[in-house]
C-alpha cells in the first residue's frame, strides 16, 4: 500500500507544529506538551479517547509504512535516540504516566517491523524492562489471525 492508502499524512499535518518542540522536550530530559499520540503511535485498539484513534496504526503494513516514510521515519527514529540519549531517568519521569506505557507500546510495534539492535530494541531494553508490551503483541496477532480468514 502506498501513503495515501495509510494517510500517513495525518500524522505530518499534527507533527507540523509541534515536532521541534516535541524533539526538544526529549533532549532536555522532560515531555512538557501533548504530542505523544502523533509522534510515538501505537496499534490501534489501545486507547479509546479521539486522539488515540485517529493516530493508531492499523497493522504491521502501517507501521512499516510510518518507518519508511521520508519524514516520519526519520522523526520517530530521532525522538527514539533523543530518549536513548537520556541517562538514569524513566519513561515515567521523562514521559509523565501513562505516556510511558506509551512509550512500550510505540516501541513494541516498531520492533516488530525494525532489524534486531533497532533503536526500538534498545527503547524496550532501556525503558520497558526488557520486555515487548503484552497488549501489543496482542493486538498484532489478533489481526494477523483475522488477516488469514
Amino acid at each position: 500500500m502506498n501513503d495515501a492508502a495509510h494517510d500517513l499524512n495525518r500524522f505530518v499535518e499534527a507533527q507540523r507544529d509541534i515536532y521541534a518542540q516535541a524533539l526538544a522536550e526529549l533532549r532536555a530530559g522532560r515531555k512538557r506538551s501533548h504530542w505523544m499520540w502523533f509522534v510515538f503511535p501505537q496499534i490501534a485498539g489501545l486507547g479509546s479517547s479521539a486522539m488515540a484513534c485517529r493516530y493508531a496504526i492499523r497493522d504491521l503494513d502501517e507501521a512499516r509504512a510510518y518507518l519508511n516514510h521520508p519524514i516520519l521515519g526519520a522523526r520517530l527514529r530521532d525522538c527514539a535516540e533523543a530518549l536513548l540519549a537520556i541517562k538514569e531517568r524513566s519513561a515515567r519521569e521523562i514521559l509523565g504516566s501513562p505516556d510511558d506505557l506509551k512509550l512500550c507500546s510505540s516501541a513494541t510495534l516498531f520492533a516488530q517491523v525494525s532489524p534486531p539492535g533497532s533503536a526500538f530494541h534498545r527503547l524496550l531494553e532501556r525503558y520497558c524492562g526488557g520486555q515487548p508490551d503484552r497488549l501489543t503483541l496482542e493486538r498484532l496477532s489478533a489481526g494477523s489471525r483475522h488477516d488469514e480468514r
